[in-house]
């Protein structure tokens, strides 16, 4: 393995996940650097070109998918490889929708790290791909905004199932469970800032045309 030809960025804003990836690569004699959301892997595209990219996709400031569309967008980054981490985005639509966008990629949490670490090596070792072809602003945030009004129906049907639940369920086991029911609601309302956003941007962009 040619370990001099570049190094590993791995996007992740849950530092335990981000602290246990970059460890078991370097382990395996990668050179990791780390970033804690989009916006801070895209310096760290601008100050070194990765050879491969790995990204959660629910982050704050810049999600995966909107990272995914900025290295595609530019041809002098349209060939990194990324692999996409996910709990969230995990149905046929989502994926067909990364894989649309130019991911390369894409592996579920919780992460079975023999199949990660095999990815890894697949594509460290293999020529570079040719560069992907970047779909336009307009369709990116109309396939976006589809996924993300998916997601967030989901998630507002589980809160109210979880928050009728959790009144049934005995003291002892309620603590627990709000832990998990406000993680949902955290993640619920990520889902619906990262939605507005997106119409904004949509709004932006209808102007400009």
């Amino acid at each position: 393995m040619n370990m001099q030809k570049g190094y590993v960025l791995i996007v992740e804003d849950v530092p335990d996940i981000l602290r246990l990836l970059e460890e078991t690569l370097k382990f395996k004699g990668y050179r990791a650097v780390t970033a804690r959301n989009g916006q801070e892997a895209l310096e760290s595209v601008q100050r070194e070109r990765p050879m491969l990219v790995i990204t959660d996709i629910m982050m704050p400031k810049l999600d995966g998918f909107g990272l995914v569309h900025r290295l595609r967008i530019n041809p002098e980054t349209r060939a990194i490889p990324v692999i996409f981490l996910t709990a969230t985005y995990v149905g046929l639509e989502d994926k067909a929708f990364a894989l649309h966008i130019g991911v390369t990629r894409f592996i579920e949490k919780p992460v079975n790290f023999e199949k990660f670490l095999d990815t890894v090596a697949e594509l460290a070792t293999q020529d570079p791909p040719e560069p992907t072809t970047s779909i336009s602003e307009a369709d990116f945030y109309e396939g976006y905004r589809q996924r993300l009004e998916k997601k967030l129906t989901q998630k507002i049907t589980q809160i109210a199932r979880d928050e009728h639940l959790v009144e049934t369920l005995p003291e002892a086991e309620k603590q627990a469970f709000k832990a998990s029911l406000q993680a949902a609601i955290t993640e619920r309302d990520e889902i619906q800032r990262l939605l507005d956003e997106v119409h904004s941007r949509m709004g932006s962009t209808a102007k400009a045309e």
